[in-house]
């Protein structure tokens, strides 16, 4: 078995490699560390993301497989395709980054929590500035009714 690795908040950002995650938590590779633009994107480029809750040190992850997107293999249904021209949604890019994930951590029930502590958050709002972070928003009549936000990274989003 694998050790969890502690990250040091002094000195470059460094992560061991994805190879030593842990299969049980399922991907957990270290702890420690801060949430640094450049500690960020170190991780990121490496398939490396914080994940956490409040109290807890930052927990850096690395599932083995990970989840891959494709948006030319996107297929939307008819009925779907149908709806979305219809009902007068709108999309727009990086319109109003903090108010999508502000959302994305406004948590869904009264007994559910979110992973996006404010540590987190202001991180991201630090991502973006750099232009680092994008949000993809969903708009209707000139209200935000959803979104996405994630980190770019070359062709990688």
């Amino acid at each position: 078995m694998s050790p969890v690795y502690w990250l040091s908040r002094e000195g470059p950002p460094w992560f061991p490699p994805v190879s030593e995650a842990l299969k049980e938590p399922d991907g957990l590779l270290a702890a420690g560390g801060d949430l640094s633009v450049e500690r960020l994107i170190a991780a990121y480029e490496h398939g490396i993301f914080p994940w956490y809750a409040p109290g807890q040190p930052v927990l850096w992850w690395s599932p083995d497989p990970r989840a891959v997107l494709y948006p030319e293999e996107l297929r939307v249904s008819r009925s779907l395709a149908k709806r979305v021209r219809n009902s007068g949604f709108t999309t727009r890019l990086d319109t109003r980054f903090s108010a999508v994930i502000r959302a994305c951590a406004a948590p869904r029930s009264a007994d559910a929590g979110t992973w996006l502590t404010d540590e987190m958050i202001c991180a991201y709002e630090q991502l973006y500035e750099r232009g680092h972070a994008h949000s993809v928003e969903t708009w209707r009549d000139e209200l935000l009714v959803g979104g996405l936000y994630g980190v770019c990274l070359g062709k990688v989003f």
